[in-house]
């Protein structure tokens, strides 16, 4: 992470002089960065050494590519806070920030372009227009009912698990593994993707904001049905079914703490902690068939993480 780091600071005089302040307040040390995390873990074995210039530099591709989306969503979501510090769109206005995002979608695809093949640069600019697809479907069924779980699911597979698929698909093959291991590691990043946004998701109604560190409740203020609100919908009574779809449509004053008890009362939480657990299932399933090609130890430790950042959730309330 700190050659990265130093990598990424190194690209900011390759933004115009105007505009390099706004890409560094971007390129924040404080995130978790866990897509450049699983560039390294899928391609990196001698730990001992410095990184290989080409996984720092495909996992500085990555993580500009998810900091242009992050911008973008605080944007919709209307969101003040990212990673505990006001978002762009705060900072700079939404005008300017979408903008700054495409120019840090521009600077990944030029930093991907500079391999001797195609293939990393097709790869990027493949899952960047799936994420951006995501968003787009989201965005259009945003305050509408008209969602079906497949929907959902459809929708967290493009915006969230393919930046996390190609991370793990680039990272091997950047470290010249077999195209068995390459689609193993892929399909646990995929899977970890899914589990990751379903959590997000759940953090949205039940995290802190001191401790996630931005903008929560936003899902329901902007009319986004998410797992945990497409469950309680189908567990509440007719009356509060209508309640929270007025809410959702915009028609009412959305009520995060109202939904959040009902929530507690009917076992969403459970219900949503079990398809993330489903999904980590699979990713774990993914690697245990390349195991033998490839160190995993550590890639599965991710999926770890994430069952302790779950159940920190529920700890906390």
């Amino acid at each position: 992470m700190a050659a990265l780091d130093h990598f990424l600071r190194g690209q900011l005089a390759a933004f115009e002089p105007e505009i390099r302040e706004m890409a560094d307040y971007c390129i924040d040390t404080s995130g978790k960065r866990i897509r450049p995390a699983l560039v390294f873990l899928s391609g990196w074995s001698d730990e001992s050494a410095e990184p290989p210039a080409p996984l720092v530099q495909v996992a500085a591709v990555v993580e500009l590519v998810h900091l242009a989306t992050l911008v973008h969503d605080d944007i919709m979501d209307e969101a003040d806070l990212r990673r505990s510090r006001q978002t762009a769109a705060r900072r700079y206005g939404p005008e300017a920030a979408v903008l700054l995002g495409d120019a840090l979608f521009a600077h990944a695809l030029h930093l991907a372009a500079q391999f001797p093949t195609t293939e990393v640069c097709a790869a990027v600019a493949d899952s960047t227009r799936k994420v951006c697809a995501g968003e787009i479907v989201q965005t259009l069924r945003r305050r509408t009912l008209e969602i079906s779980r497949a929907d959902y699911d459809r929708v967290i597979d493009l915006k969230t698990a393919e930046l996390f698929r190609v991370s793990c698909f680039l990272g091997c093959r950047l470290a010249g593994r077999s195209d068995a291991c390459a689609q193993g590691a892929a399909m646990f990043g995929r899977h970890l993707g899914i589990a990751y946004q379903i959590y997000d998701d759940l953090a949205d109604f039940y995290g802190r904001e001191g401790s996630i560190g931005k903008t929560l409740g936003t899902d329901l203020a902007s009319g986004k049905a998410t797992l945990p609100l497409l469950l309680l919908l189908e567990k509440l009574p007719t009356e509060e079914r209508e309640s929270l779809t007025k809410e959702l449509a915009g028609n009412r004053e959305p009520d995060v703490a109202a939904r959040l008890a009902q929530m507690e009362a009917l076992g969403i939480f459970e219900l949503v902690r079990a398809e993330i657990e489903a999904e980590l299932g699979r990713a774990e399933a993914a690697l245990a068939a390349v195991r033998d090609q490839m160190p995993t130890g550590q890639l599965l430790e991710l999926c770890q993480v994430l069952r302790a950042q779950v159940a920190g959730l529920r700890a906390g309330r």
